[in-house]
């Protein structure tokens, strides 16, 4: 299979469809924690807000400048993320690292839906990207937790 034909199965229809909706876009106005990352390689950036309510994420915002395999990640996070616990968001993190790295099984629900972005398995470069939200996510819970405690 040829090069460009291997960024058009990376870059599928559902890749993409999932880019251009992302939910929960923009700020919000009093987060319990907030955190911005970013991919060193490619320089995309994910910041996120939370506000949390007995210890799970109660809202939610993004501000995703990423390419179209970060901004998919971004979309199935905002899709399932309210609700969820640290720990919830811990596992799915490791679980998509363990996809994406070691060939692991896609996550587990809710985060199933980033059984889409098996074809980057095969772009090591890409990884970081796919990885911000999640990463953005637990070091929001983390400085929510630190500004609770202070």
């Amino acid at each position: 299979m040829s090069a460009d034909a291997d960024l058009i199965k990376l870059y599928s229809q559902r890749i993409l469809a999932l880019a251009a909706d992302i939910p929960h876009l923009g700020t919000l106005p009093a987060p319990d924690g907030q955190a911005k990352k970013r991919a060193p390689l490619c320089g995309s950036t994910v910041s996120v807000a939370i506000t949390v309510q007995d210890g799970r994420i109660a809202d939610y915002a993004q501000d995703v400048k990423a390419c179209a395999l970060g901004q998919a990640a971004a979309g199935i996070v905002g899709a399932h993320v309210i609700g969820c616990t640290r720990a919830q968001v811990e596992t799915a993190r490791d679980q998509l690292k363990a996809m994406l790295k070691e060939n692991g099984p896609v996550p587990d629900a809710p985060f199933d839906g980033f059984e889409v972005l098996l074809p980057a398995r095969d772009y090591a470069n890409r990884h970081a990207s796919i990885m911000l939200t999640l990463e953005a996510t637990l070091a929001a819970f983390d400085a929510a937790h630190k500004t609770a405690c202070a």
